[in-house]
């Protein structure tokens, strides 16, 4: 009991770290870009609601809020409703802001953002040691034998092509169109060569379409061998990427954990990557009764991960994707149930902080390509109105309709206010009140096949 509680308040911590650093970095850029070219600064604010602490220090009134879903730097001389006799700025007497200057106070949240990210990307590839494979093909990993993707003959190595008629480059294209398309058709190129059409069921979870059964191309890293094992023993080391094992081309952990349950007790060849050279070696699965299946001894390093700038390319080509979709007819529905509120971010992230540091800063690198690009939409309240409001004044060499603007600006505020309460409310229902679809286990079938999991030690 203690030992539970004292995980969760370490993910908790976790959780609340790595979200206020998000918010802090994009909170700080426009307080200091803000200062630098002379706007008043009359509050900075991780959160929202009544003060946990605050302290003011030069006029500037400092604190964390309650609810831990955003922040804001208070500039009054960037309030939509400056020209109005009666707004803030005016009754201070506050100097106006040249346009350029507001552009760059509202560009320079993202921008540390999206600075953040590419320092985390960094670190995640440095220490990641697992690499994921090159995109530009999306490449079956595995099949489960009794799923419907096997039943309608998808196999191990072959590749999905396209989607209805959205070309697919990678596994995240083809998840996100195959969760937000109507009915999607599958176009296979088998690994014979021949090409064909599916369409393969779908299931559901938190309120997200998925195919069941299948899994991406991964590579099999060595993190590690058992004391006294056959892998020990063939010499594997920490880095070791493994090619093929029994004659079989590897196209993910899980394909050789099924292999190696397979063969129990033959002397397979194993073709292995060390240091850019190939080595042949051999293993002998051994059954092993605390597991219940046999073994070779490998620790899996789990942690796939691309190129820092592949990374970020691909964390922005997500929300970029799904965006257009929101505004498809067709898709729009199914996208839409695709989006998560605050709940559901902190939901995301209390799991990948449960999987370890080097997936928590994955999301969080997600997280803050994905504030970046959202801040930038051309969205009154958002730094993209901001933007595009300056951007007019700059053109046109005058300021908006004050009454203009603040009407658009309080509706806007009022709708995002609006969305923001469904999302939740949503989340909350899906994670609290909805039981979600039950994941198809695998199960032994009459080709000997039996289940296996990412991540297990074969």
């Amino acid at each position: 009991m203690i030992e539970t509680l004292l995980t969760n308040a370490y993910v908790l911590v976790g959780v609340l770290l790595l979200f206020g650093v998000t918010i802090f970095v994009h909170e700080l850029g426009h307080f200091l870009v803000a200062r630098w070219c002379g706007l008043t600064v009359d509050a900075f604010s991780i959160g929202f609601g009544p003060a946990l602490w605050k302290r003011t220090i030069n006029g500037v009134e400092y604190k964390i809020g309650i609810l831990p879903f955003g922040g804001y730097v208070a500039l009054p001389q960037m309030d939509p409703a400056i020209g109005r006799p009666d707004s803030d700025a005016a009754q201070r007497s506050l100097p106006p802001v040249t346009p350029i200057r507001k552009i760059l106070v509202a560009f320079a949240g993202v921008t540390c953002n999206l600075i953040l990210a590419v320092i985390v990307a960094h670190i995640i590839y440095w220490f990641g040691q697992s690499y994921a494979p090159p995109e530009g093909r999306v490449i079956v990993g595995f099949v489960q034998t009794n799923s419907p993707a096997y039943a309608a003959g998808l196999r191990i190595g072959d590749e999905i092509e396209r989607v209805g008629d959205r070309t697919v480059r990678n596994w995240d294209e083809f998840m996100l169109e195959t969760a937000t398309a109507q009915d999607p058709v599958l176009h296979v190129r088998h690994v014979g060569g021949e090409q064909t059409q599916m369409r393969l069921p779908r299931d559901e979870f938190m309120g997200t379409a998925y195919i069941p059964g299948i899994s991406a191309l991964n590579y099999c890293f060595v993190l590690g061998t058992r004391p006294g094992s056959s892998a020990e023993q063939a010499g594997l080391r920490n880095g070791d990427r493994l090619i093929s094992l029994g004659g079989e081309e590897l196209f993910s952990r899980e394909h050789l954990i099924s292999i190696v349950n397979s063969r129990a007790n033959e002397e397979l060849a194993l073709v292995l990557e060390r240091d850019g050279e190939t080595v042949t070696t051999t293993v002998t699965p051994k059954f092993d009764e605390q597991t219940g299946r046999a073994l070779i001894g490998i620790e899996f390093n789990t942690l796939d991960v691309k190129k820092p700038w592949e990374q970020i390319k691909a964390h922005a080509m997500l929300i970029v994707n799904l965006l257009q979709k929101l505004v498809s007819p067709g898709e729009a529905k199914a996208a839409a149930g695709a989006v998560g509120g605050p709940v559901a971010i902190f939901g995301a992230l209390w799991l990948y902080v449960q999987g370890g540091i080097i997936a928590a800063l994955w999301f969080t690198c997600l997280l803050n390509v994905n504030l970046a690009l959202l801040n930038l939409l051309p969205i009154p309240v958002l730094d993209g109105g901001h933007i595009l409001l300056s951007l007019w004044e700059l053109i046109t060499r005058r300021a908006a309709s004050h009454r203009v603007v603040s009407v658009i600006w309080n509706a806007s505020a009022i709708l995002l206010l609006s969305l923001f309460v469904f999302l939740t409310w949503r989340d909350v229902n899906r994670f609290f009140f909805q039981r979600p679809a039950p994941v198809p286990v695998e199960q032994p079938a009459a080709t000997n096949a039996v289940e296996v999991e990412a991540g297990t030690t074969p």
